[in-house]
């Protein structure tokens, strides 16, 4: 039975919290189609032991590759193997995250297997064994759906949009052949240094709070900080362009076309105007609160709730209500 392909994105032996979100999404379009879902995992030794929770949220067969030459992303080695897996099971769609690694390794896959590919997927469906995908355009400011018939469809999927269900399914753990020599390996990544923190990424966060010129300076940062800490955890804490570019916030926190594309269930943006590029990072958010003190900010326009005021005299008071909230 053609499948709908699910690829499972770990690290260090662990699945990314993207990597539910990808086969719950691909379970929506299986069960459409009335297919199963392939569930794919590359990584070193041990990574079979984590596999198997993905049943859990709709995969019918979790296919594990554990190799040495995968404990890093090999950008050659992994499309290779994904692409004779596609290719063997006949898959009809192939569903990847739209993370860092995923938006490298998905239009790889695409190209190779001379298809289109579409990223940053909001929604899909099928009927009729056509394939629609519902994608933001014109740096967000508009919707569009894309019925694609020819197979397999490849797609990336906007984080957070597709909240992990439970849906339990066999979740039968395979292990993956994984036959490569050194001519599949284009580059070899011997090392990755990544900057020591202990925060919560903003593109994983059900929580972010994004800081803007409004906040006048580096040091006025610690007013989102601590709201983010009075969340439990649960918080990030993000940034627009300009905060970035004056070098007030590290890149990494950069919220917008040209950071990174968030969709928390929460969006707070503190002295933010909501300049078109910031609004395509963050405007499928589920919830947005603005807090400016211009009242004509066009944030205000994608804003759920709004509140026109001095944010250092706001944020200190809902800092103190969200702390008794989760207390």
């Amino acid at each position: 039975m053609p499948g709908i392909f699910a690829f499972a994105e770990s690290r260090d032996g662990e699945l990314r919290k993207s990597a539910h979100e990808v086969v719950t999404a691909a379970r929506v379009l299986a069960d459409a189609l009335g297919s199963e879902v392939h569930a794919v995992v590359l990584g070193a030794s041990g990574t079979q032991a984590a596999a198997g929770e993905l049943g859990r949220h709709g995969a019918d067969k979790i296919f594990v590759g554990e190799s040495g030459a995968f404990e890093r992303y090999s950008p050659e080695g992994f499309t290779t193997v994904i692409v004779n897996f596609i290719k063997e099971h006949g898959c009809d769609a192939a569903v990847f995250p739209a993370t860092a690694l995923g938006k490298d390794l998905a239009p790889r896959v695409a190209a190779r297997l001379g298809v289109d590919y579409l990223s940053d997927a909001t929604a899909l469906e099928a009927s009729g064994g056509t394939i629609s995908v519902t994608r933001p355009r014109y740096a967000g400011k508009v919707f569009g759906k894309t019925a694609v018939s020819a197979k397999p469809v490849v797609v990336s999927i906007r984080p957070n949009i597709f909240q992990p269900a439970d849906n339990a399914r066999a979740g039968e753990v395979q292990s993956l052949n994984v036959d490569l020599g050194n001519a599949d390996f284009g580059a070899v990544v011997k090392e990755i240094k990544a900057a020591a923190s202990e925060k919560m990424d903003v593109s994983e966060a059900p929580i972010v709070i994004s800081g803007g010129r409004g906040l006048q300076s580096p040091d006025n940062f610690k007013l989102l900080d601590d709201l983010a800490e009075a969340f439990g955890g649960k918080a990030a804490v993000g940034a627009s362009r300009a905060v970035v570019d004056a070098g007030w916030r590290p890149h990494g926190d950069q919220v917008g076309q040209t950071g990174k594309t968030v969709a928390p269930t929460l969006y707070i943006a503190v002295g933010i105007s909501g300049a078109i590029q910031h609004l395509a990072g963050m405007r499928t958010s589920r919830y947005i609160v603005a807090i400016n003190k211009d009242p004509e900010a066009p944030i205000f326009k994608v804003a759920d709730y709004g509140i026109v005021g001095d944010l250092f005299q706001i944020l200190p008071r809902m800092t103190e209500e969200v702390k008794k909230m989760m207390s």
